[in-house]
């Protein structure tokens, strides 16, 4: 894992395509721009793992549902 220290109005490129902007630091929390391409999803890490977990119950659905040969 990689720590950087950033100031607000300070960024982080990742690749060529994807910049982290600082936008706010108030207390405990931080605001973050990003900017990404349109082919790139950009998720919170808990709605990231709510899809990754809807996608596991259709693709179990999907298999259940085949026909047996």
């Amino acid at each position: 894992m990689l720590v950087l220290s950033r100031q607000k109005n300070e960024s982080i490129m990742i690749g060529d395509d994807v910049e982290i902007i600082i936008v706010d630091v108030r207390g405990d929390k931080v605001r973050l721009g990003i900017t990404a391409p349109k082919s790139v999803s950009v998720h919170r890490k808990e709605v990231y793992n709510a899809i990754q977990q809807e996608k596991a119950e259709q693709n179990q659905k999907n298999n259940n549902e085949q026909p047996v040969k």
